[in-house]
């Protein structure tokens, strides 16, 4: 599921994600909320292959070691096949995150595209990517529009530095 394009989950979103979202919680459907399980959507299967290759490489003797010493399945499982296998379900967690921060195309189609911040799940928002692309024209068109989107810049490029260096 990670070759699928980005519209096409949107589209997916967009029929069947936003008409559940509008029927149980009125209003558009098209909010944080439909665009945050549409992200789930498309990180979930990074992580699942991630975490399962990481605890295919943990040793098949941890685990007949950790039941020979008298530990359940469970606590086997718990306390020393995922950690072992930690390092990997930490690097798929941060694929999918990082897939999902660069989203843009499937999130314009979900979120609502409104301007404003919200805490609210159920309002309309626009993410920094998707302003970036949505602004492209204003800037290139527009000499008014390229302050404001100048004054952006060093915001994303601090953001993405700040990213970069926490993560290395």
């Amino acid at each position: 599921m990670t070759g699928i394009p980005s519209i096409v989950y949107g589209f997916f979103a967009l029929t069947i994600i936003v008409p559940i979202n509008k029927s149980i919680f009125g209003g558009n459907g098209m909010n944080i909320l439909s665009a945050s399980i549409l992200l789930l959507i498309m990180i979930l299967p990074t992580i699942i292959s991630m975490a399962e290759a990481s605890l295919r490489t943990v040793p098949k003797s941890y685990y007949s070691g950790s039941l020979s010493l008298g530990a359940s399945h469970d606590e086997t499982i718990t306390r020393v096949m995922i950690p072992a296998a930690r390092s990997g379900i930490f690097a798929g967690i941060i694929l999918g995150i990082g897939r999902a921060i660069g989203e843009t195309m499937a999130v314009i189609l979900v979120a609502g595209n409104q301007t404003r911040l919200t805490l609210n799940p159920l309002k309309g928002i626009r993410t920094m990517t998707t302003n970036i692309v949505l602004e492209m024209a204003y800037a290139c068109w527009r000499p008014q529009a390229s302050p404001n989107s100048n004054s952006r810049s060093p915001i994303y490029f601090y953001l993405n530095n700040k990213y970069k260096f926490l993560h290395s």
